[in-house]
Formats: C-alpha cells, sequence, structure tokens
C-alpha cells in the first residue's frame, strides 16, 4: 500500500484541528456553518479545478480534512451534495457558463442542492425514469422546459436551493435513452411541493418532491439534451471516495460506545456476544485499510464494482452494529429515554436511534442486490440479468 500521510500533511491536519476547535464554538445552524466552511477555503478541496473560490488539496489532505472533520463532531453537512456530487459533475460534463454560475456558491457554501433521480416507478432501476421535461410553448424564455413528474427520497430537498433533476426530455423514449440532466431552482411555489418522508427514527431527512411545470432554463442543460444517461452515471462515480474514510470515524466511534455499554451491563462476558464484538471490530479495521489501499492506487480507484464493494461492506456493517448497540444493553433497549408526552411522543436514545436508521444502510444509495449485480456484471463481467422475467 502507498498510501501514507507525510509531514507536510500533519501540518495540514493541525490547521484543520485548529480551525475546527476555534470555529466550532456555539452550536451553528447548518446554513451558516456552510457559509462559515465556504469562507474558511473548505468547501471544494477535492475539485479536479481551482478558481471557482475553492482550493485544491491532494488526496492525503483531503483525507486529512475528512478525519478531522469527523473527529470534531462538527455538524451533519448540508452541502455536500453540491460539493461532492453536482461540482465534481459540473468539472466534467459542464459547460464554462455553468461552471461559473453555480460552482463559486456551492464553494461559498450559499447554494444548496438535492439529487432528483429516483422515483417510485425507478428506484434502483435508474432507466425507468418518467419524469418529463418539454420545451415550454407558453411564451415564456426560449428553450425553457417544463418539468412535470415526482422524485422520491430526495435527501436535503427541504432545505435545498437548487435539484439536479434526471427527467425523459424525448417523448416515447424509454430506458436510458432520451434522457436530460437538467439544473432546476427549488424556489417555483405552486410549480414545487416538497413533502418530508417521516423515518422510523421520526425524523424527515429525506422528501417527495412534486414537479407540476416547473421551469427550467435551456442553459442549464448539463452535458447537452439527451445525453442525462451518461452524465448520471458519471455522477454516482463520485458518490463514495474520501468520505468512506470520514464515515469510518463516525463508526469507531459507536463501536466504542457500544463496547462500553457491553463491559457496562456484563454483556462482554457472554462468548457469542464477545466474539460478534470482536468481529465487527476486525471488520471496520478491515475496511479502513481496504478504504486506503483503493485510494492510494493500488486497488483500482474509481474502477467497476468498486465504489459497490465499499458500499457493501459499510452497509451490512453499520446494519450489524445498530443489532449488536440493543442486543448489548438487553430489555432496557426497548425503553425509551423520557416518559411518554404530548411534548416528545417519540424520543430514542442513542443505541436505539442508531439501530433503527441503521436498517435503511442496505437499502438507500442502492439496495445491496442492486451492488451485488453492478459488481457481477460490470466488474467481473458474468452475463446480464435477462429482462422480461417475472
Amino acid at each position: 500500500m502507498d498510501f501514507a500521510f507525510g509531514p507536510e500533511d500533519e501540518d495540514f491536519r493541525r490547521e484543520a484541528r485548529a480551525w475546527l476547535r476555534e470555529h466550532l464554538a456555539g452550536a451553528p445552524a447548518r446554513r451558516d456553518w456552510e457559509r462559515e466552511l465556504g469562507r474558511g477555503g473548505w468547501i471544494g478541496l477535492g475539485w479536479a479545478e481551482d478558481g471557482y473560490g475553492n482550493r485544491r488539496a491532494d488526496l492525503t489532505r483531503q483525507v486529512v480534512w475528512a478525519e478531522e472533520y469527523a473527529r470534531s463532531k462538527a455538524p451533519p453537512r448540508s452541502g455536500h451534495i453540491g460539493e461532492n456530487l453536482l461540482a465534481p459533475t459540473l468539472i466534467a460534463h459542464g459547460s464554462p457558463e455553468q461552471k461559473r454560475r453555480f460552482l463559486p456558491p456551492v464553494a461559498r457554501g450559499t447554494e444548496l442542492w438535492c439529487q432528483g433521480y429516483s422515483e417510485p416507478g425507478a428506484g434502483s432501476d435508474l432507466a425507468g425514469v418518467r419524469t418529463a421535461a418539454v420545451r415550454d410553448t407558453g411564451g415564456g424564455p426560449p428553450g425553457t422546459y417544463r418539468i412535470t413528474g415526482q422524485k422520491i427520497w430526495t435527501s436535503l430537498a427541504h432545505e435545498a436551493d437548487w435539484c439536479f433533476v434526471l427527467a425523459r426530455t424525448e417523448a416515447g423514449s424509454t430506458r436510458h435513452h432520451g434522457l436530460s440532466f437538467l439544473l432546476v431552482p427549488m424556489d417555483q411555489p405552486g410549480r414545487i411541493e416538497v413533502r418530508p418522508i417521516r423515518q422510523l427514527t421520526g425524523t424527515s431527512d429525506f422528501n417527495e418532491v412534486f414537479f407540476d411545470g416547473a421551469l427550467a432554463e435551456a442553459g442549464h442543460v448539463v452535458g447537452g439534451e439527451g445525453n442525462g444517461w451518461r452524465v448520471a452515471m458519471s455522477l454516482l462515480g463520485f458518490e463514495r471516495g474520501v468520505s468512506t474514510l470520514a464515515q469510518q470515524i463516525g463508526f469507531a466511534e459507536e463501536l466504542g460506545r457500544v463496547l462500553r455499554t457491553a463491559a457496562a451491563t456484563g454483556a462482554d462476558r457472554d462468548p457469542v456476544v464477545r466474539e460478534r464484538l470482536v468481529r465487527l471490530w476486525a471488520e471496520l479495521r478491515t475496511m479502513r485499510w481496504n478504504a486506503l489501499r483503493t485510494l492510494g492506487g493500488s486497488g483500482s480507484p474509481g474502477g467497476a464494482g468498486a465504489p459497490s464493494v465499499a458500499k457493501l461492506l459499510w452497509g451490512g456493517w453499520h446494519r450489524r452494529l445498530g443489532e449488536a448497540a440493543v442486543l448489548v444493553r438487553g430489555a432496557a433497549a426497548a425503553v425509551g429515554p423520557a416518559d411518554w408526552s404530548a411534548a416528545l411522543p417519540y424520543e430514542l436514545d442513542a443505541s436505539q436511534h442508531l439501530f433503527l436508521f441503521s436498517r435503511a444502510d442496505t437499502i438507500y444509495g442502492g439496495s445491496d442486490e442492486i451492488q451485488r449485480t453492478i459488481i457481477a456484471e460490470r466488474a467481473l463481467g458474468l452475463p446480464k440479468e435477462p429482462r422480461g422475467r417475472p
């Protein structure tokens, strides 16, 4: 493995740690925090181009920043979709005008984005998209599109200023043909409706989004009309990477809490429970070394199947950790942290939240079944699954 941190990386680590310590005083609101990150120059470190208000950093420094951010217990990011998904896609496929318009506000933390891909009939099978975008003939600006349809599981749509939408721009087209990648402003009362979806945890991080003639400018089609599938698949390649290592820092903290609880309750004296906990520890270490190996270049970073392997590993691991979190508490795991009241009807403690939230880890972002299909067909070259079978 040729991935390693040098003296300059450790200097960068001290700089990041000091900045986070100074600016995390208090409890900043999420949108305010994005702007603070932008002022500090911490957004867009991994972009392939600079000059948009971002500063670039090499791979090891990106990892350093991601790790220190996780260790600092800074607020969850609201701008990560714009920074890590939209921006690399625009750099790869966008026009110079689109880059100049959209990348600086992402780097400043002043515009937030959401992703309009999945639909009720097109989740894991994204080629089934039915949301339509047609040219406006009602006297609007030349080339304007009107978008009609529904998206679902749209994370942070209730906070976002913009949405990148995969829509069908060619009437009568099917599967991956006739799709376009459009940039759509969310502030369109009467044309866009966002409905939060309540999760098992009682919170609502994702939403349904309904488009009823929503407008998108002709100049906001990325990659050209009809090339949406190519652009959309390129974007999915940016979904996993450096952020995986930061995620593992959070996983390690969660595992530490489970281990301490097991010691406090005496659950660790049960050899079966102890074996499960040791296995969780070993698997997390293995995931870290695999991520470092891949990022370091001795694997196949970004190659066919690599993101799917990573998703399979951490999704199943985190779900098993959630199960262990309630197992080591015994019957106490079934009791809420506060007496029921109308003001607090659905209170959960940390282990209960972990157990319920992690149930979704093997589903969102592409289910385990879909990840295995991607690995089989794209990485191993196995025959594709026949279509039309029940």
